[in-house]
């Protein structure tokens, strides 16, 4: 279906205002199928023509004021409307079809008990298959929802429960003014937690058969819930703006969560079933608080047209980590976002699919769902970090609040919040914003220092620079630290200027003082800017990296590290013996975890197979210091613990867990350790599929197959290669969730003579698998099947000639350009080793 236009958008806007929605759903019918009503008053030009969204199975019947229209009008998910008055309603009446996709509305049987749940998903454009729309961001209206579904069950909307006139019948009230990408239901025989907060209702909904993990989890969930609720009151003179606040985790989810305002969906993987690490604790609350901002960026007040994306993402980034930060015991989350959230937002802003925080031309829908990227969430994120400390706290808070007052319920802009900043600033941030906002691309801050005779600095300054093929410097206001092993850090704030000679400012603070220790730039982590070391402060890193007292110092220096092997400007060998040097000494699980996941990705596509296997070695020889040092039962031990098993060799140790065998004082050998135990096993042929069947059948849970499916994936195994490739390539009757697990799995570094024959298929077939599955899906599945560890200038080869073809999904072309720039990365890197040892 074609995507809708800005231009088409722009001219119905122009032409039509919704007044309201009157939905009505009956779920009561077949497996495949429901029944739709939905009734649109709306203003219009007279005489104007436009066009309704919908997207049934099969439509059933259209009036329009006082006539029917024809059915058959529909074309492409788009029924035009002519003739039309100055107040108008119009009734469609359609059968739709349930998805498995995680898109529209989504029906899920749960393999642990047969129980059915059903969710809706509208977002970016899957409204219309569920109900008719003019679904564009800038036509928001009131929705009264009505549905019908089987009496036992339970049903929740973005509105209060209003009426229960007989069994099986729920009526909602009328919502404030939403956009149709906001609407959303659950439906089903839920687990239901209710509370109340500062006079708003709060709920929580899981599925029966994950009941007993939420209500373990419920007092820490809604703690946040009820910090965070306080926070943002603080912040914002608009208090939370809708009737309730319920958070639905609901099964096979696409996304983290949802910002539905009244019901936001979160994936269930969000209810632990198993022990998990503080870092994932964090990591959900951080997701609350993400969602929550979302009710005043995004829902109270919404982005006219996707190319004001990053006013919903990157807002709900930066208060999200802000206010986990601030009110819940996870306090170290701008930690986490230093080394995690920053790192895909570089990585993204360095590839050839790089674009503007707020690109001035996004030409339709489909194109938006391209910008849900590191660029939108993380690098605006940081962005905006710099500009509070560019402008002061205050000064942007009372920005965003005029912001709040004057588009309340409505839309607005790029301009229209500078307009509001910069009242509140009182100077024009139009300059700001074009190197900020409107230019693409990250620049480096190098530490550049000069030692005299005496060992005293002669001379200290940062260094910023921009890539040749986005030449644009900004303006920086960053901490510099001076860490040393013989006293308390030193730490100063300096303003860098993108029109100094050679963006190049000097740091006179630091003349004559003793060069020792090490220079950090980016202190505190106030900007958006990839960092590098003086060459003495990164000799200085072993030695002082563990020692050092600040997580957000070491998660930068780690960051920095793992960058610059990720650039190619240090070997992956070097970044192997700071994880050997330093790794033992961490006591901050979340930074553990990051540096091992980020340095796996270089250790399996920048080594060759034997330095691979080396690199692995040591790898395993930290986590298990790491291990020897880590509290019992702790957050660090279970992450020294997934550590050791993804890099170990030892198929003895991983049976042994399995079996109960050796395992650590304090660790549980739960069920989703038994699958990453017995993943490894599998990778290294040391299980097979009657160890996964055993396995499956002892945990008959949606997470469990899942599992299964990687596992049976990644088995060593010509049959079962050949069995998952069907599923990745063809499959349609497997969920959303299922196909990506398999997909997962397929790829693995110690197999690839197993897969070689599989790489050129992956270019030959995926433009028709693209063609198959829905958007989200199929970009999801491009990427995580892509042939990641076929690290050769054939599989670029290969690359090219798909690039180069004019019948790619705009999602796969994406995927395959920023993937194959990673092998070029990874090529370049495999390259300079060579060149080293001949």
């Amino acid at each position: 279906m074609p995507s809708l236009t800005r231009a088409e958008a722009t001219a119905r806007g122009a032409s039509i205002t919704v007044e309201s929605y009157q939905v009505d759903l009956d779920v009561t019918g077949d497996v495949e199928r429901f029944r739709s009503t939905t009734t649109i008053r709306f203003r219009a030009t007279p005489g104007a023509e436009t066009f309704v969204d919908v997207k049934p199975r099969r439509l059933l019947r259209v009036r329009l004021n006082d006539r029917d229209l024809d059915p058959a009008l529909l074309t492409d998910g788009r029924l035009p409307l002519t003739g039309l008055a100055g107040t108008n309603e119009i009734t469609v009446e359609a059968e739709m079809a349930y998805s498995n996709t995680g898109e529209g509305l989504h029906r899920f049987v749960d393999p642990a008990d047969g129980e059915t749940y059903l969710y809706a998903m509208s977002f970016l454009d899957d409204g219309p298959r569920i109900f008719a729309a003019f679904d564009q961001p800038d036509l928001k209206a009131p929705v009264t929802l009505a549905v019908t579904a089987p009496p036992e069950w339970t049903v929740a909307a973005n509105g209060q429960l209003a009426d229960r006139p007989a069994p099986g019948r729920w009526e909602f009230a009328p919502t404030a003014p939403l956009a149709t990408y906001l609407v959303s239901l659950v439906a089903g025989p839920w687990h239901v937690l209710r509370a109340e907060h500062d006079g708003i209702p709060l709920g929580f909904y899981c599925r029966r058969s994950l009941a007993a993990h939420l209500d373990a989890d419920a007092d820490e969930i809604l703690t946040v819930t009820r910090q965070c609720l306080d926070r943002f009151h603080q912040l914002f003179a608009e208090r939370y703006p809708f009737d309730k606040y319920d958070q639905a985790f609901v099964p096979e989810f696409n996304a983290g969560a949802m910002e539905n305002p009244g019901l936001v969906t979160l994936r269930d993987d969000y209810v632990f079933r198993s022990a998990v690490t503080d870092s994932q604790r964090e990591q959900r609350a951080t997701v609350i608080a993400h969602e929550m901002a979302h009710m005043w960026f995004g829902d109270l007040v919404t982005m006219r047209w996707w190319d004001d994306l990053w006013l919903n993402e990157s807002f709900a980034e930066y208060l999200g980590t802000r206010v986990t930060a601030e009110a819940t015991r996870f306090d170290q989350a701008w930690t986490t976002f230093a080394l995690r959230r920053k790192a895909w937002g570089y990585a993204a802003d360095q590839r050839p699919s790089t674009h503007p925080v707020a690109p001035e031309e996004v030409a339709d829908a489909a194109a938006g769902l391209l910008n849900f990227d590191g660029i939108s969430y993380a690098k605006g994120a940081g962005v905006l970090r710099q500009l509070v400390a560019w402008l002061g706290d205050d000064v942007f808070l009372a920005g965003l609040n005029a912001h709040f007052a004057t588009h309340r319920f409505g839309n607005a802009t790029l301009a229209d919040l500078l307009d509001s900043l910069a009242s509140a600033a009182g100077r024009d941030l139009s300059g700001w914003a074009e190197r900020w906002l409107r230019r693409a691309q990250v620049n480096t801050l190098r530490m550049e220092a000069a030692v005299d005779a005496d060992g005293l600095w002669a001379e200290v300054a940062v260094t910023q620079t921009a890539p040749t093929t986005h030449p644009v410097l900004r303006p920086h206001r960053i901490g510099v630290a001076h860490h040393t092993a013989e006293g308390p850090t030193r730490r100063f704030e300096v303003d860098l200027d993108p029109d100094a000679d050679g963006g190049r400012t000097p740091l006179p603070e630091l003349t004559g003082r003793p060069a020792t220790g090490l220079l950090l730039p980016n202190a505190g982590d106030l900007t958006f800017a990839k960092i590098r070391l003086d060459a003495a402060s990164a000799a200085a890193v072993p030695m002082l990296l563990p020692g050092l007292d600040d997580p957000l110092a070491r998660a930068l220096l780690w960051g920095e590290a793992l960058d610059a092997a990720t650039d190619g400007e240090r070997p992956v060998a070097e970044l192997v013996a700071l994880i050997t040097a330093a790794l033992p000494a961490e006591t901050e699980v979340i930074i553990a975890e990051d540096v091992l996941a980020l340095s796996r990705n270089l250790v399996d596509r920048y080594l060759e197979p034997l330095a691979r296997d080396a690199a692995l070695l040591r790898i395993a020889e930290a986590c298990r210091a790491l291990l020897v040092g880590a509290p019992a039962g702790g957050s660090l031990q279970l992450a020294a613990v997934r550590g050791l098993i993804g890099a170990t060799t030892d198929a003895d140790l991983l049976h042994g867990w399995l079996a109960g065998a050796g395992v650590p004082d304090g660790l549980a050998v739960d069920a989703d350790l038994r699958w990453a135990l017995l993943h490894r096993l599998v990778v290294l042929g040391g299980a097979g599929e009657a160890e996964i069947a055993a396995e499956s059948a002892a945990d008959r849970s949606a997470t469990g197959a899942e599992r299964a499916a990687d596992c049976r994936a990644a088995l060593p195994d010509a049959d079962a290669k050949r069995a998952a490739w069907e599923v990745i390539v063809s499959n349609t009757e497997l969920s959303n969730r299922l196909v990506e697990a398999t997909a997962e799995g397929f790829w693995q570094p110690e197999q690839a003579e197993l897969t070689a024959g599989y790489v050129e298929r992956y270019f030959a077939e995926m433009p028709a698998t693209a063609r198959l599955r829905t958007a989200w899906v199929a970009d999801r599945v491009a990427a995580v099947a892509f042939p990641r560890y076929a690290v050769t200038q054939s599989t670029r080869e290969l690359a090219a000639a798909l690039l180069a073809r004019d019948d790619l999904t705009p999602g796969l072309r994406r995927r395959v350009v920023d993937l194959d720039d990673d092998l070029r990365r990874a090529l370049v890197a495999r390259t300079a080793v060579a060149a080293v040892g001949a």
